[in-house]
């Protein structure tokens, strides 16, 4: 469903979110509660999982406005962020602390290359990284994001030079920083996304940063004893529901059947998402609901203070 926002001269329906463009130069950010795996919308919506996408990245871009300028201006809504609409970069930058998921799936292999960056011999699943290293991908319109090098985005002119070297800066100061904030909690930050774009000549953050959408956590009590055992980590990210989607023989893959999610999953996966909120934020999640209607018309009560300021 659509909500009648004022000012909408655009409207995008992603895997996950709505994005509304407005008049202004702002965006509207809607979280739903759909759910995406392996690039596909699963068929029963998560509660609160909106809320605290939005609620967790809002946090986090207050956290480290000081490090660089981001879009968000506010967030009027439990699942909605209002800011200023960039340019983006048709880039990702993915940032690991951690040799985890996909680069330790690379490195498994016997590949000692990700992304143009070079990888230690002696390593295995899960170690930490000498320094964190920035393993960009390309951001697909459609389908699948491709990993690419640094040297291969200045090459072909997808970010100059001159701002990828800032891009690189901001996203280790700002995974450094996340670092930081999840330590203060007994987390690790293992790995992270962040997206960017320009107003002008300026750089934004962009999009939602240190959600269980965008990253990746470790539970620091007992890391390196389960480290040191070859344990699996006790970790807080969407990557329980792909592990289960995997053990039931989806993999988003053609002719593959979404399993049937009860409610008990579903509850499951919701109370999952709530644990990481109160475990980064430090506080007890509050769960709000209001119908599109009443959503439609705080938000739009919002644009009209905005427009009159």
């Amino acid at each position: 469903m659509s909500l009648a926002i004022k000012g909408t001269t655009n409207l995008y329906h992603g895997k996950v979110r709505d994005v509304y463009t407005l008049e202004n130069g702002l965006l509207a950010m809607i979280a739903s509660n759909r759910i995406s795996a392996f690039d596909v919308i699963l068929p029963e919506p998560i509660p609160y999982k909106g809320q605290v996408l939005t609620q967790i990245a809002a946090y986090m871009l207050h956290a480290t406005k000081d490090i660089c300028p981001n879009w968000l201006i506010a967030s009027p809504g439990p699942n909605v962020s209002i800011g200023k609409r960039c340019e983006p970069f048709k880039v990702e930058m993915v940032v690991r602390g951690n040799l985890t998921g996909h680069a330790w799936r690379t490195y498994n292999s016997g590949l000692r290359t990700l992304c143009g960056v070079e990888l230690p011999e002696g390593l295995k699943e899960n170690d930490f990284f000498a320094t964190p290293i920035i393993t960009p991908t390309t951001k697909a319109s459609e389908g699948h994001d491709e990993d690419i090098s640094r040297e291969e985005i200045i090459a072909q002119g997808i970010v100059s030079e001159d701002d990828y070297a800032k891009l690189e800066k901001y996203s280790l100061a700002l995974f450094e920083r996340g670092k930081v904030l999840a330590a203060k909690r007994g987390l690790i930050l293992v790995d992270t996304k962040y997206e960017f774009g320009k107003i002008g000549n300026t750089i934004y953050l962009m999009d939602e940063i240190h959600t269980p959408d965008s990253s990746r956590y470790f539970y620091a009590d007992g890391f390196e004893e389960r480290l040191k055992n070859n344990e699996k980590q006790k970790q807080l990210s969407k990557e329980f529901v792909r592990e289960w989607l995997i053990a039931n023989n989806f993999m988003g893959k053609e002719g593959q059947t979404v399993p049937v999610m009860n409610k008990e999953w579903i509850d499951t996966i919701s109370n999952r998402y709530i644990e990481l909120y109160e475990q980064i934020i430090g506080e007890k999640f509050v769960p709000e609901d209001m119908s599109d209607e009443a959503l439609t018309a705080t938000i739009n009560e919002w644009i009209e203070k905005y427009q009159n300021r």
